[in-house]
């Protein structure tokens, strides 16, 4: 699988951390930035990575920041990203089954590094549900996302 990553300042480490797990696990990572702990704009790094799971070019993506929430603000303004915050692995759980989030989003000053490689994990290997009260929910989310966003 291809994931897209992208942080801030506040996530590099921890970005850096889960980037060498997904690659043990013998997936591709595009890493759209930034490599150092200078202050910058997050929109920087997670638009264009953002852009890269919504054209297709990535599956997924993972994206850290301080608190998860700046992330998720802007990858949610793209066509066809269903980002999502997760703090616990049951949340990654729900977020990946019940949404089939494609985007998940980190915060590195609001949990440790354990905690967020059992996210990543959990949030990596799990699959939708396939029952017709969740496929039809997320067709609805998908058809308010097609009614108001604009295509790429």
């Amino acid at each position: 699988m291809k994931i897209a990553m992208a942080n801030d300042h506040a996530g590099t480490e921890l970005k850096e951390e889960i980037k060498k797990y997904l690659e043990s696990e013998g997936n591709e990572v595009k890493d759209f930035g930034t490599y150092d702990k200078e202050s910058c704009d997050l929109s920087d790094f997670v638009y264009p990575a953002a852009l890269s799971v919504a054209k297709g070019e990535c599956d997924r993506g993972i994206f850290v920041d301080g608190v998860g929430y700046g992330s998720a603000m802007i990858a949610n303004k793209i066509n066809g990203i269903y980002a999502c915050v997760c703090q616990d692995p049951f949340c990654a759980q729900l977020a990946r089954q019940h949404n089939d989030a494609n985007v998940l989003c980190i915060g590195g000053k609001i949990i440790g590094s354990a905690i967020a490689m059992e996210i990543v994990k959990t949030w990596m290997h799990t699959d939708p549900l396939t029952a017709e009260k969740y496929t039809r929910r997320r067709d609805k989310v998908k058809e308010i996302n097609d009614r108001h966003c604009t295509a790429l």
